[in-house]
């Protein structure tokens, strides 16, 4: 059985205890109160324990996981102020990753299984033309129509658009307005560098949920530094990785240790301007994940920035410092001091505004998931090196991963632009032919043409529509995608579905 191991120190030892890790937890402070640090000493911990955890790195500090601490006087103060006999400095095995493929192995999603929630956040959509975007999915799903990357979206909004009255009867009313104010979205992602991130091969989220040859978790650090820039992208990035971890993992139960931990950082992102549908699902997710042996912890600023129904789920809390600047902080922190179990011996309120560097609020959940009497204490320091490390050693980590050479290579097989355009170039080429061969009218060279009936009229448009004929080709790779197994990426879950199944 895996035992509780050590976070922090105070009046008594504060510990965290392996089976209680997949009911969530938070870590909280102001900015320079100790959080990353935290985070790394709990994610040493978790990689020394055979659990493997994610994690983004928003300053570049969480690099260090992967080299051997050294001596510094203030890591050899709290060493001695803690009583820390024995303590060694080592790495953690860590994978780097990173959406534009520059500081890490590429992560690619297709579009496809993002999914049109997801994307439409992605692009700030109001609900009506989400509702649009779901229309075009709906399409390209009833069509076997593979939408891979943002040309593919691109190419099937074009031709939507340009032939909405023909999806009108069977899919409602298409907006070209909104249908113009998408495709200038994805031109703006695409000027961001978000063509990189929507493709193949796509990431599959079991080379995340892996130990090393001496059965340490592999810790997965995502460089953020640059996509912490685009708080909209960021955000969404996090989420679709948590969608793919509930969508994929089966059922677990009770473990003596969870499967998987990931980490949240800048959870407020997540929550900004989310709308009521989406929260609602987030807190689905959060709420089942655990089942499936995955412990999700948000670092933050303010404990106030994560909605109380998730709030209320997060079972594990390390509060460092917060500041009292405005009223409103101050409401914020007696709101926060109210929901820790209370300790008799502290004015939490007070207590929370004088916590030292590296000093936290600590309540974590006894052997029946009961949270402990909140006490302060200091946070163990990391074993391994704080701060970041050279370009030079990242490489270094990046060519020696087991996933070298797997996802750096991009690829682009057939889908739906190829489709779309392939079709057109027929038709137009099929209409040039027409032109050719076609009888001209009586007069012009003595011949005449049959007359036709208005039943007939009515069937030549209505083969002839671009919708009807291009659609009616694609009847055939229809069957062939779904059967395929990149067919499985034309049904999206919990938080990218349109029909609300799994994939």
């Amino acid at each position: 059985m895996t035992q509780p191991f050590l976070i922090a120190k105070g009046e008594t030892d504060y510990y965290l205890i392996p089976q209680m890790l997949n009911r969530h937890g938070l870590i909280a402070g102001a900015t320079g109160t100790g959080k990353t640090v935290t985070l790394q000493t709990i994610a040493e911990n978790l990689s020394a324990n055979g659990i493997p955890v994610f994690m983004a790195d928003v300053k570049g500090d969480l690099a260090g996981l992967s080299r051997a601490g050294g001596v510094s006087p203030k890591i050899e103060e709290r060493i001695y102020l803690l009583g820390l006999a024995g303590f060694i400095y080592r790495d953690s095995p860590v994978v780097f990753w990173d959406v534009f493929g520059a500081n890490g192995h590429p992560i690619r999603a297709t579009v496809s299984d993002m999914g049109p929630i997801l994307i439409g956040r992605l692009l700030n959509l109001n609900e009506i033309q989400v509702g649009v975007l779901t229309v075009i999915f709906k399409i390209a799903d009833d069509n076997g129509l593979l939408l891979l990357d943002l040309k593919d979206l691109r190419s099937m909004l074009q031709f939507v658009g340009d032939n909405a009255s023909e999806f009108t009867t069977s899919y409602g009313n298409i907006s070209k307005a909104s249908v113009g104010t998408i495709q200038r979205g994805l031109l703006e992602l695409e000027a961001q560098g978000a063509d990189k991130f929507f493709g193949e091969p796509m990431l599959n989220i079991y080379d995340m949920i892996r130990t090393d040859v001496d059965g340490r978790g592999i810790i997965n650090v995502l460089a953020a530094d640059q996509l912490i820039l685009k708080p909209k992208a960021y955000s969404t990035m996090l989420l679709w990785l948590l969608s793919e971890l509930f969508e994929q993992m089966p059922e677990a139960g009770d473990l003596e240790k969870p499967k998987f931990v990931f980490f949240f950082d800048e959870a407020h992102f997540l929550f900004e301007d989310a709308s009521e549908a989406l929260l609602d699902k987030i807190e689905t997710v959060v709420r089942l994940i655990r089942s499936k042996g995955v412990g999700v912890y948000f670092i933050t600023q303010n404990p106030t920035d994560v909605p109380y129904k998730v709030l209320a789920q997060l079972g594990n809390r390390v509060q460092h410092a917060l500041r009292a600047f405005t009223p409103k902080d101050q409401k914020d922190i007696k709101s926060m001091a109210a929901t820790f179990r209370a300790n008799p011996k502290l004015n939490l309120e007070q207590v929370m505004i004088e916590l030292a560097v590296g000093e936290a609020l600590v309540s974590f959940l006894d052997e029946k998931g009961i949270p402990r009497v909140v006490d302060r204490g200091f946070v163990l320091p990391p074993h391994s090196h704080i701060g970041t490390i050279t370009p030079d050693e990242r490489a270094a980590r990046i060519r020696s991963s087991a996933h070298f050479g797997r996802y750096e290579q991009g690829l682009d097989r057939e889908s739906a632009y190829e489709i779309i355009k392939r079709r057109t170039e027929e038709r137009a080429a099929q209409t040039d032919d027409m032109d050719i061969r076609v009888p001209r009218p009586s007069g012009s060279s003595g011949e005449t043409r049959e007359p036709r009936t208005p039943r007939e009229s009515a069937g030549r448009r209505r083969a002839e529509s671009p919708a009807s004929d291009m659609f009616g080709r694609f009847a055939r790779s229809a069957a062939h995608a779904m059967g395929s197994q990149i067919g499985r990426q034309i049904m999206r879950g919990v938080l990218g579905s349109i029909l609300g199944g799994r994939k």
